[in-house]
């Protein structure tokens, strides 16, 4: 063509643009076509058209502006320099950056270089997306950071559906707000209710130090603070808190766990477990079901208690700390063993109440009484207080059955076991004499308003008394076999509890420690050099 033709038809085309007529695309059709609205200066090149300054395009209800392009418009296509911003005119959808690739025909924009997505009051940042507005997906692939009212989240990579109201943030995923960091791979965002869940470890950190922890996943209000984690724990300074299912009410301070419950209070070192379980901790108040079980740490063993309920009382004030078991509580602290309907453990005096049936065995001794009371002392049992009907029996080296009976009566233990019973009111004593500890010599049977009897090597070695006593003895020979017990004599071994019991009842989940937490992966990420800081390298001599 003759250059004098050229010149003409580039200056017509440049005229009518810069006046914003419509340049029409034969590749093309219906409602896809990309449309140029504006630009200051229009070229033709080689398959395209470059669209220079104060660039607008249109497609179907988007506006599209740059400083410059490359419009294809066989292959309806444009490229997209400089300061590019996409309006959605019915959506409240605007995205920028400084370098896009808009396809009219898929209708889907990739936008590289300092790309801000804005949709209502949740903006993504990323140096890479690729926006399909035919689905409202936008999918970044090179690190993102997600901003709106309440939350910070970055990753790797996400997927923000706008359609759904939903982001999928994937590989190292942080959400940040002024109350809690959250860790994860996988996180699924809700950017209207902003609710966030996560698949696999989570981990969480509060400002205040409390970690909480979940294997398989979690679920996080962030505006009304509540959590839910699956395999899941929550650690404060003064406790930890583990269940399958474990819900958290920050604003409350409540918790609520269900299945393979365990409720662990750090400063009393007691730990209870269960089926579901409960705890307010502003209050320290805990209360745990189903086949429930208490371990009281001790530095030389541990007190094991099961029943069907547990209730836990914390404070400042050791008035007001108790722990409670009901109904068929049974006990077991090294030779001492217990069980009655009900139990309370008060801490202001360390004594254990019992309620309902009450049974202790020591050794070879068991103890009955309407109610009993134990003290402890130094971490072991200094006294046993039986009241109503108390019945006190000892079993000696030939299975025979020392017993003393009374209204009220008090056991001394010295290092666990029974150094002396003190019986008040109406007491009664029959005692098997031994000699050598093997022949039986006969039985003593006494009856006085106040009994002592004295234990050695779990023996009794003396008996003492006060008041008028009414006392008889009578020869192996003579005795009969309903001379061999006191009224009311009733030896209950079978059912003296066991570890076997304590753990057919319940087995605490043995859980890992040493799990991955993302806290403890290293911030410090190495820097790759640019082809400059190459370059400069190859060029300098080597020294």
């Amino acid at each position: 063509m003759n250059n004098l033709l050229v010149l003409p038809l580039v200056f017509v085309l440049h005229l009518g643009v810069g006046m914003g007529i419509t340049h029409a695309q034969s590749g093309a059709s219906g409602d896809n076509r990309l449309e140029i609205l504006k630009t200051a200066r229009l070229l033709g090149g080689r398959g395209f058209d470059r669209l220079k300054e104060d660039v607008i395009l249109k497609h179907k209800n988007s506006l599209i502006y740059c400083d410059s392009a490359h419009f294809y418009g066989q292959e309806n296509l444009a490229k997209l320099f400089g300061r590019v911003k996409i309006v959605d005119q019915e959506d409240p959808i605007v995205v920028t950056s400084l370098y896009a690739e808009y396809d009219g025909n898929t209708q889907l924009a990739k936008l590289r270089n300092k790309v801000v997505f804005t949709n209502d009051g949740t903006v993504l940042y990323t140096d890479f997306l690729d926006y399909d507005r035919s689905t409202g997906e936008a999918n970044y692939f090179n690190k993102g950071k997600v901003v709106d009212s309440t939350n910070v989240l970055t990753s790797e990579k996400g997927l923000y559906q706008t359609q759904l109201a939903k982001i999928t943030f994937t590989e190292n995923v942080v959400l940040d707000n002024p109350d809690y960091d959250m860790r994860s791979n996988i996180l699924y965002y809700y950017t209207e209710t902003k609710i966030a869940e996560t698949e696999g470890i989570t981990n969480v950190e509060s400002t205040e130090g409390n970690k909480l922890n979940a294997k398989r996943g979690s679920f996080y209000d962030t505006e009304n603070k509540l959590f839910k984690f699956y395999d899941g724990d929550v650690e404060t300074e003064t406790s930890k808190v583990y269940g399958e299912i474990l819900m958290y009410d920050e604003l409350n301070q409540y918790y609520e766990a269900i299945e393979n419950v365990s409720i662990y209070n750090k400063e009393r070192e007691i730990e209870v477990f269960g089926h579901e379980g409960k705890y307010w901790e502003e209050s320290q108040y805990s209360k745990v079901y189903g086949n429930a079980l208490v371990r009281k740490y001790f530095e030389q063993d541990t007190l094991f208690m099961i029943a069907d309920t547990l209730i836990s009382q914390d404070s400042e004030d050791p008035d007001q700390r108790f722990l409670l078991a009901f109904p068929n509580m049974r006990m077991i602290k090294s030779e001492l063993a217990g069980r009655s309907d009900s139990m309370s453990y008060r801490y202001a005096d360390s004594t254990i109440y019992l309620f309902g049936d009450p049974v202790m065995w020591n050794n070879r001794s068991q103890i009955t009484a309407d109610s009993i009371r134990i003290l402890i002392a130094n971490q072991d049992i200094d006294r046993a207080l039986l009241r109503g009907n108390a019945f006190a029996i000892t079993k000696d080296t030939v299975t025979n059955y020392n017993q003393i009976k009374g209204r009220k009566m008090t056991g001394y233990f010295i290092d666990g076991d029974m150094s002396k019973l003190d019986v008040e009111g109406n007491g009664e004593s029959l005692y098997f004499a031994l000699e050598n500890d093997t022949t039986l010599r006969g039985i003593n049977k006494l009856l006085c308003g106040r009994i002592i009897m004295h234990f050695a090597n779990n023996q009794v070695s003396k008996i003492s008394h006060t008041l008028k006593p009414e006392a008889s003895f009578t020869p192996p020979h003579m005795i009969k076999d309903d001379q061999k017990a006191l009224k009311g004599f009733s030896w209950r071994e079978d059912e003296r509890p066991s570890m076997s019991i304590i753990n057919d009842w319940r087995t605490p989940k043995i859980r890992e420690e040493d799990t991955f937490n993302f806290f403890d992966q290293p911030d410090v990420q190495l820097s790759y050099p640019d082809n400059d800081e190459i370059q400069k390298s190859l060029d300098d001599p080597i020294p």
